[in-house]
């Protein structure tokens, strides 16, 4: 989401107070001034020193460390445009090689909640791909989808169906799935044809479960 100087920072909730310390909202300072503040003593007393990181700083650590990215465009209420227009701006901009050489293993995935958010990405850098996160898979998924150019759908695990996840994959989506920390379950996810999905619990559903799993 976008600092009150629209600069991008990682960030999960809108507001401080809960894994960020502070008072107030995130577009009440500037990146210089959010750079600053504790984000790991709510994990823990040894987490102290970790801060809220620029954009820039996970993108230059992902990459340095080969790692693709989901990055999941999370505006605060009012910023849905900018937020998107922003970073899939800069993000381009960081991943140009990669987009040049037409490597879909290594050209970073957008994806939201927000329609606006995803718009505004589409017409800043319509070469970067999208995706649709969704916590229900309703009714106009489809046409929501398919307006965006979404490549892929992400969507709360609880909530989807086995007749759900055929037709998402029937409509030519890659699908992803939130947040999944029971293996039995991953195994079922799996044999529906989901692709991938994010868990709390790395120890129960390591890097190559997939693999394992199948």
């Amino acid at each position: 989401m976008l600092a009150r100087d629209s600069v991008p920072v990682v960030m999960h909730d809108p507001h401080l107070g809960r894994t960020v310390s502070g008072i107030g909202n995130v577009f009440d300072y500037d990146a210089a001034e959010l750079v600053t503040m504790d984000a790991g003593s709510w994990f823990g007393r040894e987490h102290a020193d970790v801060t809220v990181p620029l954009l820039t700083e996970y993108v230059d650590f992902c990459k340095g460390h080969g790692l693709w990215m989901n990055i999941e465009l999370k505006p605060a209420p009012g910023f849905e445009e900018p937020t998107g227009r922003i970073v899939a701006r800069l993000v381009r901009a960081m991943f140009c090689p990669e987009i040049g050489a037409d490597d879909p293993r290594w050209i970073p995935l957008l994806s939201s909640f927000s329609v606006v958010a995803l718009q505004a990405a589409r017409a800043a850098a319509p070469d970067l791909p999208r995706a649709l996160l969704l916590d229900r898979i309703d009714g106009d998924w489809d046409a929501t989808a398919r307006r965006l150019q979404a490549v892929a759908i992400h969507t709360n695990h609880r909530h989807l169906t086995p007749a759900q996840a055929a037709a998402i994959k029937a409509g030519g989506y890659a699908l992803f799935c939130y947040t999944v920390n029971d293996p039995l379950r991953a195994r079922e996810l799996l044999d529906w044809g989901v692709e991938g999905f994010c868990t709390d619990r790395i120890d129960l559903i390591p890097a190559d479960f997939a693999a394992k799993a199948r």
